[in-house]
């Protein structure tokens, strides 16, 4: 009887640390995924077109190394704040969520594009509603922007990074949320600056 119990136990053990290390494992995993999707690959397929238009504005603010702190991110509705840097390569959105170094500033007319982690930053993104606010404070001035729109885009979308005429904020993030591996689509919020900020 002892003997069975030992192997019982015995048993039990092993399969715990088999089950302890697969859960190590695709924790592992799915760190590694957001941490290698934090580069430009993270945003939804860009238009070279824009890009090209873009490179006087990059260039004035050639200045702001990638990973410069820049300000924050208030979502009120979602009880979201997050810290808001230049750039959306490693080092940048392993600290918060990321400007896209080729659209204007937030504030600015023309598309600002911003990305952060779904499982990190973003993990709440998904719950936002038409008409939340979107609060950007930089050194530049308090800017609020009023959701217009939310949509799942595949990664290769090409209608996302692209010119507006109107001062638009653009976030995105993976999606699913809940997803191992390399994520196939973005998550998509569009806003639009309020009227009392133009």
């Amino acid at each position: 009887m002892r003997k069975s119990i030992r192997d019982i136990t015995a048993a039990l053990s092993i399969t715990l640390m088999i089950g302890g290390v697969a859960v190590l494992a695709v924790s592992g995993l799915q760190y590694k995924t957001a941490i290698d999707d934090a580069s430009n690959d993270y945003l939804p397929a860009m238009q070279k077109e824009w890009a090209q238009e873009t490179t006087t504005v990059t260039a004035r603010r050639v200045s702001l190394t990638s990973g410069t702190f820049l300000g924050v991110i208030d979502i009120d509705s979602l009880k979201l704040r997050v810290n808001l840097f230049e750039g959306t390569e490693k080092k940048a959105l392993s600290r918060g969520a990321g400007h896209y170094r080729a659209s204007v500033m937030p504030g600015q007319s023309d598309n600002s594009v911003i990305a952060g982690h779904r499982d990190t930053v973003f993990a709440s993104l998904g719950k936002i509603k038409r008409g939340a606010s979107i609060v950007i404070t930089t050194q530049d001035g308090v800017f609020v922007y009023l959701v217009t729109r939310t949509r799942i885009v595949d990664k290769d979308d090409r209608t996302v990074i692209v010119p507006t005429e109107s001062a638009t904020l653009t976030l995105s993030t993976c999606y699913p949320f809940r997803y191992i591996g390399s994520a196939p689509k973005r998550f998509i919020v569009t806003g639009a600056l309020a009227p009392s900020d133009l």
